[in-house]
Parts: C-alpha cells; sequence; structure tokens
C-alpha cells in the first residue's frame, strides 16, 4: 500500500474545507465541485416554469398548511396567521389595528372580535341600540350567514386552495435566482422580473413545497409552514356563539 505524502493530505483537508465555507456563503472560490442539489429533491436543477408547476401541484395537493405574514391589497394592509385545510381553517387577521379571529369548517363560518369592531363608536361613549348589540358581540364567536357581503370578504382567508391560487403567482419573466436557505431547510428560489416581480422560495428537501413568498411592489411578504401538519376544526360551542340571523351589524 502507498502513503500518501503527508503534505497532500493536508492540502486536501484544506480544500475541502474552504470548499465547504465557499457553499455556505462565508467565502468565493472557484475550483469547488460541490454540487448544490446534492441530496435535494432535484427540482433545483429544473427550468423555472417546471419549478414553478411542481411547487404549485404540491400546494394544491397538501392536506394543510399554515400561512403567515402580511398582504398588502387594495391600499390595505392584511397581517395574516392562518391554518388551513380543505375543509376549512382558522386563525387570526389584523388589519387597521384591529385584530379578529376566523373559524370556517364546511359552509359554516364563524368571526369573533371585540366590540369597537362591530361598532367604533363604541369607544366614543355611545349608548345607542348599536351600541348595545356591539356588547352583545364582544368576544363571541359569531356566525356568519353565507347571503352577508362579509361572508365572501372573509370566508376567502380561511380557504385554502383559493387563498394559494392568489397568492402564489410571480409577475414577468420568470428565472431561477440561486439556491438560499429558509428557516434551515434548503431552497431555490424562483424570480419574476429578476425579483421586481416577485420571488417565491421552493423546498429543496421532501416535496417542493413553497416556503417564502415576496410579492410584486412591497404587497407583502408570507411564510408556509406545517405543510401536512393536519389539525383539528371543531365549531365553537354553544354558549361561546352568537346567530346574529341573516345580516351582520354594519362594522
Amino acid at each position: 500500500m502507498t502513503a500518501i505524502p503527508q503534505g497532500r493530505t493536508r492540502r486536501a483537508t484544506l480544500v475541502g474545507a474552504m470548499c465547504a465555507l465557499a457553499v455556505t456563503g462565508t467565502v468565493t472560490l472557484t475550483g469547488c465541485s460541490e454540487d448544490p442539489d446534492a441530496g435535494t429533491n432535484g427540482v433545483g436543477k429544473l427550468p423555472a416554469d417546471k419549478i414553478q408547476s411542481r411547487t404549485r401541484t404540491a400546494a394544491e395537493s397538501a392536506t394543510a398548511v399554515h400561512l403567515s405574514g402580511t398582504v398588502v391589497t387594495s391600499g390595505r394592509t392584511y397581517k395574516l396567521d392562518m391554518r388551513l385545510k380543505s375543509d376549512g381553517g382558522s386563525g387570526e387577521v389584523t388589519a387597521e389595528g384591529t385584530t379578529f379571529r376566523l373559524l370556517r369548517t364546511g359552509e359554516q363560518l364563524f368571526l369573533k372580535a371585540d366590540a369597537e369592531f362591530w361598532h367604533p363608536e363604541h369607544a366614543k361613549g355611545d349608548d345607542s341600540d348599536d351600541t348595545a348589540a356591539a356588547d352583545k358581540l364582544d368576544g363571541k364567536y359569531v356566525k356568519v350567514p353565507q347571503g352577508d357581503p362579509s361572508y365572501k370578504k372573509f370566508s376567502g382567508f380561511t380557504d385554502k386552495d383559493v387563498l394559494l391560487d392568489g397568492l402564489l403567482t410571480l409577475h414577468g419573466t420568470l428565472e431561477t435566482d440561486g439556491h438560499h436557505e429558509e428557516s434551515g431547510t434548503r431552497t431555490i428560489r424562483l424570480a419574476g422580473d429578476k425579483g421586481s416581480g416577485g420571488t417565491l422560495d421552493v423546498s429543496l428537501e421532501g416535496k417542493p413545497y413553497p416556503l417564502r413568498l415576496v410579492r410584486a411592489g412591497s404587497a407583502g411578504t408570507l411564510l408556509f409552514t406545517e405543510w401536512d401538519k393536519d389539525f383539528k376544526i371543531e365549531e365553537p360551542k354553544q354558549d361561546e356563539t352568537v346567530d346574529y340571523g341573516k345580516a351582520l351589524p354594519t362594522s
């Protein structure tokens, strides 16, 4: 057996260590052969349009997801913290400084908020019947009638398919934008128009789920976690619920 010169061993060790640093982004070197897609699900080697197709398919077929972050639409900023699955969802939405809770199981949608949400004048000492009604709804789950305009507006926040279909969109020419990492998971990044049309980090580990979306035009950033992690959705208890009838009070 031929002995390897000690100097050559040291050089090989040093090169290996330096290449490892290059992969983590600490230094940049040429001549390192580390494959960033080694041990991954392989989507990082695909064209951008095929990666987008794969991640959409993975998201659509998932049984559940936890979505959190901000969405800016029509001049309003919504902070979302929602857990979603095919037959419903639950979580909190914050808009204009007010936080309310949504829960949907099947077609039944419930909304829980404080009195000020239902009647802002409550804070001004208004003693009207509207204020009394708002007090009745304070901290209760209110069953939202399906014919009320609020049903369509709020149920979208609890609909996994509708919400993901509307959010997982990048604008402009689609390209890959390198390998990255999101919360310890290796990703391949998709970019629309070199980032101005939004970016989407797709998992390179396991199924190619979307993990982080930066929307075009500074329209918010969202994180997608707990893919396929099931959770229980139940209608609130009767003593926690108010059925307001065919229409909700104007908030």
